[in-house]
Parts: C-alpha cells; structure tokens; sequence
C-alpha cells in the first residue's frame, strides 16, 4: 500500500531503474560518479522506490534527443521489461524534450535528480512555509518542461515525481502556472514578512542564536535532540527533517541559547529549491555561530564538506564564525580518523558520547563568550548592564552611586551587534579608563 507516493510496509514498492551519464566535465571536474550513483540510490529508497538495476553511460557530451544515446535507451528498455520497472531514474537533470523523448521510446515514467529531490521534499514538508515553498519551487522547475511532462501529468495513481503539482491535470498551461507562481510568492512573502519580524524581536531581546548545518544525513538532528533533549526525528536517510527545529540549549555557564536545526545540503541541490527555501536557510545568516556538522564515515566526506561551504557562499553566510564538527567518529577506523582535517575550531566526536557533548558546549561557549574583562558602566545605563548579563556571562559586579563594575565573560562583537561598542567601557590593568 502507497500513501502519498510512500511505501507504508504493505504491498510492493514502486520498481526503478537508476541511470547516471558520465561526461568529459564530469571527469575533468574530479567528482565521483560512482559516489553521486549511490546518492541517487538512497535518494530513490528515500522515496520509497526499490532500486531494481543501475546503468551507466560514458559520452562525450549528452545526447541532445536521448541524452544517453538511442542504444543504451533501448538497453534501458531491456532492463525495464525484464525487472518489471515502471520508472527511470536519472542522475543529472533532464530537458523537456530528452523526457518526452524518453518517455515516448521507453513507455516508462521518466524522472531527474531534480524531480526526485523536490519530490522527497514534497512528502516531508510539513509546516505551511514549507508546504509553499516546495510548491514553489516544483512549479519553477515545471513550467519550462510542461511540453515535456505527458505521462507526469497523466498518471494521478501516485508514486515519485506526481505529488504536489504533478497531480494536476493533463490541461494545466502555462499561464495557469505562472499565476499559481505569482500567489505561492504572494503567500510566501506575508510568511517571510513574519518571520522578519519574529528575528527582529529575538534580536532585540539579545538572544544569542546557533545554527546546525551540514550535508544530509550528517547527524544534525540527532545532535540537537542530544544536546536539547529534543523531540525531533532522527533517522538514517537523506533529508529525514526538512522544517526547522529551534530549541533552547543551555551552555555550561548557565547561559541559554537558541539552537536552530536547518535542513541538510546535497551535491546538485536544485537552484529552484535552494531560491524557494532562502527564507528558512537564511537561518544560518541571522546565526550568531554555525555549527557545521560532518559525517566523519562518509567516504565523501571532503567532498560533502565542500558542497556546505558552497551553499553557505551562496546565501552569503561564508563569513560567520564556525565551528566544524566531525561527527560519527565511533564509525571511523584509527587509520581514517588520522586524515581528518583539524584545527583549532574543528571537533571530532560521536553525538552519542555523554563526554564529546560536554567537550561541545564547552567550545560552543568559548565561541560565543569571548575573553575575560572588566566594564565601568556608568550607574544610569542600566540597559548596557542588563546587556551584558544577557550575552556574557557575569561572574562579579560592584557598584555605588555613580558607577558599576562588572567582571564578565563578553564578545566584543556581541556588544556591538546590540549597537553599544564595548571599548569606552573597558577597564584597563592599570586601573580603568576615566568616563
């Protein structure tokens, strides 16, 4: 039985063939095929699909008509009709034509990584925002296919690259999808709207934000569920939380933050999705600290590391302070460990260890507190002292008539993000700075 699209556990599973072309760039550009093959296999078992063969083709370039040539076309034909597939799936996005084109040779339905990944994405959004912005975001990718998208748009009996718009009828044109376009952007700029408004306020308040990021399946949510006691979902497949989790974690001084659990990156994210989903991704940009979380057993896994850092550029996160986690080190040899890239804002650790979680918040707090100082604040600010006990950690104050001394733990830059510089404040050795 199939709900959604979904393998519920009875019944048989939607049969698919999985095709990946290997080009001249592809191998000129260092990437792993074999490795980006295995990704689109999760992905399918992610969606609920059984994997029945693989396929590869090397070209030059691709096929303009087949996109991996009319021979291996009619070798996937072969496979199909002797596994019993309904469905092909290829690891590099398709033109209309090339699926019409396929379509029509093959009588199988015809989806791309792209499809794929907008489909799983359809099936775990959740919240209305969310909801949106995969609609959104297949509706972009739809309308310069729509030519292309016959046997898609035809088959309402479910299974993957039919949810969400793809259960529209046969008749829907393209006027029809730049209006439903036109609304989801409407809709989604009154919630982006909102949420302005709800980090403005947290901004306001001087809550210090941390966000979790990282390639899917890294370990994110579990790590927040460890660190925040957390109800969150955890499992081993790519993109098994998709809405994001903010959390209060309490560091070891006593001091509460926000945690925030953003959704995973993957090598070829969909442009239209990464465009939908900026709103919620730009979690990361309003983060005061980015907790980059890596999956240490990945053989991938610098590779993976890249793609983040990439997608972080794009959203014009790059620049924010980080700390790199490796994760899942109780998966890794002594001999894999060793090639690990250290320093000194990297930790290697498992999110199930009692003692690496404490070595964490330990470096958390380090990150966002900063060094040790003393602060002659004029007794009438009483909102740059409330300041401080709210992003530092205030270990001793004196006061009298005219002035208060505290003793406290502070980021500079934090007292700056609130629009107070910290400097006219700070007490020198020799015995302070007169006011």
């Amino acid at each position: 039985m199939r709900q959604n699209g979904y393998d519920t556990g009875a019944g048989e599973a939607e049969k698919a063939i999985v095709v990946s072309l290997v080009t001249d760039i592809v191998k000129r550009s260092g990437g792993d095929p074999g490795h980006s093959l295995q990704e689109l296999i999760s992905l399918a078992e992610t969606a609920g699909v059984e994997v029945v063969a693989t396929l590869t083709q090397n070209r030059d370039v691709p096929d303009s008509k087949w996109f991996v040539g009319k021979g291996k076309a009619q070798e996937i034909k072969a496979a199909a009709a002797e596994t019993g597939a309904v469905t092909a799936i290829f690891d590099q996005e398709l033109s209309g034509a090339q699926v019409r084109n396929l379509e029509e040779e093959l009588d199988l339905k015809i989806i791309d990584r792209t499809q794929l990944i907008l489909d799983i994405f359809a099936g775990r959004a959740k919240t209305r925002e969310g909801i949106l912005q995969v609609e959104l975001a297949q509706l972009s990718y739809l309308l310069p296919r729509l030519s292309g998208q016959g046997i898609n748009l035809s088959r309402l009996g479910g299974g993957i690259g039919t949810r969400g718009p793809g259960e529209t009828k046969l008749e829907t044109d393209r006027r029809h999808v730049r209006n439903r376009i036109s609304e989801l952007k409407r809709q989604l700029e009154a919630v982006m709207q909102h949420r302005t408004l709800h980090r403005e306020r947290r901004r306001k308040s001087g809550v210090v934000q941390v966000a979790l990021v990282g390639y899917t399946n890294a370990g994110k949510s579990t790590l927040l569920r460890q660190l925040t006691l957390a109800d969150v979902l955890a499992e081993d497949k790519l993109f098994a939380t998709l809405d994001p989790t903010s959390r209060a974690l309490r560091l070891p001084s006593g001091k509460e933050v926000v945690l925030t659990d953003t959704v995973g990156f993957i090598q070829h994210l969909p442009h239209d999705l990464v465009a939908a989903f900026r709103a919620t991704l730009e979690e990361a940009n309003e983060a005061d600290l980015l907790l980059h979380v890596m999956d240490a057993s990945s053989p991938m896994r610098d590779r993976q590391k890249q793609v983040v850092e990439e997608v972080l550029e794009e959203l014009g996160a790059a620049g924010k302070p980080m700390l790199n986690i490796w994760n899942k080190i109780d998966k890794v040899s002594a001999a894999s460990m060793s090639l690990l890239a250290g320093g000194p804002d990297t930790i290697r650790m498992s999110a199930f260890s009692e003692r690496d979680l404490a070595r964490l918040l330990e470096a958390i707090e380090d990150k966002l507190l900063g060094d040790w100082c003393t602060l002659r604040i004029p007794a009438s600010r009483g909102d740059l002292a409330s300041l401080a006990y709210r992003v530092g950690e205030v270990t001793e104050s004196q006061a009298d008539e005219d002035w208060l001394l505290l003793t406290v733990r502070l980021n500079q830059a934090d007292m700056e993000k609130w629009g107070y510089p910290l400097e006219p404040y700070r007490m020198e050795e020799s015995g302070g700075l007169e006011l």
